[in-house]
């Protein structure tokens, strides 16, 4: 019913769950959570991303370098290019622009921008990115590089209600809602949210970290994506049904049924 299109699921302390990764997908299938989309932000933890999901086919995968990551570290191209190009790899991505944590290394994370941009168009993967306090330069650098022809998702979304306008008529993009929806202090958020065609939307945890009222101060989990939904639902003066069929409609078309081995019910 659910999809949680962007997690961290090799971040999460496991210890909160016995030990165990299986008793992750335990609760989010408890919790109608069908299908996850596990992030990369390193290419030297992707390995270990991919060998942990391995064996569970409700999670499919990314590949990219967080621009945050970008600051002290070369990014490996062809590294990137090897692992992106792997089946079961469905997005590239996260990546992106972050001029709040680090306005010192534009440069940097604009050059591996356009890079991860120029591999998705190659390789007609959607792209995940990660934005914030760059509105202009994320949308420029997308619109110069094409990507238009290879879609994507701007991923925990809090910026203006014009840069998500933007993303969806210009470049087709879709724009992820995650837990922040749900926060006191997210008022500008809900707004952008209400003026949005849910036709455009996706949902989120970006666990384990964001977690939605009512589990704000407990690690993020897929399964509290359908309290996003919830959210959204509320929002929009829809039902959480509306919310979770179309949010899993608009998941299918941007990473592609056929990858995902998808089939209509």
């Amino acid at each position: 019913m659910f999809i949680d299109s962007h997690c961290h699921l090799d971040k999460l302390d496991l210890s909160l769950f016995d030990g165990q990764f299986a008793n992750v997908i335990a609760k989010a299938k408890a919790a109608k959570v069908e299908r996850m989309l596990c992030i990369g932000v390193t290419l030297e933890e992707f390995p270990a991303m991919q060998a942990l999901v391995a064996d569970y086919p409700e999670v499919v995968i990314s590949c990219g370098a967080h621009p945050l990551y970008i600051a002290n570290h070369d990014l490996a191209r062809e590294q990137l290019l090897a692992y992106a190009q792997q089946d079961n790899v469905v997005a590239i991505g996260e990546t992106g622009l972050d001029y709040y944590y680090d306005a010192t290394h534009k440069a940097q994370q604009q050059q591996s921008f356009s890079y991860h941009v120029e591999v998705a168009r190659q390789l007609n993967k959607p792209l995940i990115i990660h934005t914030r306090d760059a509105q202009q330069d994320t949308l420029d650098i997308l619109r110069n590089g094409g990507a238009d022809q290879c879609g994507g998702v701007l991923h925990c979304f809090t910026e203006s209600l014009e840069m998500a306008e933007q993303a969806i008529e210009q470049l087709g993009f879709y724009i992820s809602i995650s837990g922040i929806v749900s926060f006191a202090n997210a008022k500008a958020l809900r707004e952008v949210v209400k003026a949005l065609p849910l036709e455009r939307l996706l949902i989120e945890t970006d666990s384990p970290w964001l977690a939605p009222v009512p589990h704000r101060g407990q690690q993020n989990q897929p399964a509290f994506v359908a309290d996003v939904a919830r959210c959204i639902a509320d929002i929009k003066g829809l039902s959480v049904e509306r919310v979770a069929e179309q949010t899993k409609e608009n998941f299918y078309q941007l990473f592609n049924r056929a990858r995902l081995g998808y089939t209509a019910d």
